[in-house]
């Protein structure tokens, strides 16, 4: 079964209490986050971890403080949580080289607002976990839900900024047919 892992938008802004936009607890899931990813580079496993990537004014900061800005701290993931062979995909047209590991960049909630992520698609399985449950993950999650292919969501590598809103999202999840999971269960 051909598995792709979904690492969603685990950067320093939403990890780490210093953060821009931090989500509490969430420096607690950053062990589980690498150790899937480091299962996904031993597995030979396509790894697509997105990333905000917004500009200094950009539109979502109407609605969000600024957080992830291109270029800064914040918007950097945790050395631990990368693997060596990884490539930059910015959400503009053009060619792009596939490593294990592409840092697919975003300017919305949505990952599928990159143009290229339709083309990844190719798996049976998806293994999704990250930042923010209720918002980037649950978008990730609904959206390879609608390929018909397996989804598996890792609940011990997700953190919510609402857990209400959360729990609501993981219900509708498995009521369509999505999976609840752990680390351990997927890495074993």
């Amino acid at each position: 079964m051909k598995t792709v892992y979904f690492d969603v938008d685990t950067q320093l802004d939403f990890l780490y209490p210093a953060g821009a936009l931090y989500a509490p607890g969430a420096e607690r899931i950053v062990e589980n986050v690498a150790a899937l990813n480091r299962h996904a580079a031993v597995s030979g496993a396509l790894l697509i971890s997105t990333m905000d990537a917004h500009t200094e004014n950009d539109p979502t900061f109407q609605t969000w403080p600024p957080h992830c800005v291109a270029g800064t701290w914040g918007q950097q993931k945790p050395a631990s949580t990368l693997l060596e062979k990884r490539s930059r995909l910015p959400n503009s047209l053009g060619a792009f080289e596939l490593k294990q590991q592409i840092l697919l960049e975003k300017q919305e909630d949505d990952c599928f607002t990159n143009v290229h992520l339709r083309s990844l698609l190719n798996a049976d399985r998806y293994v999704v976990y990250g930042v923010v449950t209720e918002i980037c993950v649950k978008q990730a999650a609904v959206g390879l839900l609608k390929t018909g292919r397996r989804v598996e969501l890792v609940t011990d590598a997700i953190r919510a900024f609402d857990d209400y809103a959360a729990q609501v999202f993981m219900k509708t999840f498995t009521s369509a047919g999505g999976i609840l999971t752990t680390t351990k269960a997927v890495i074993v």
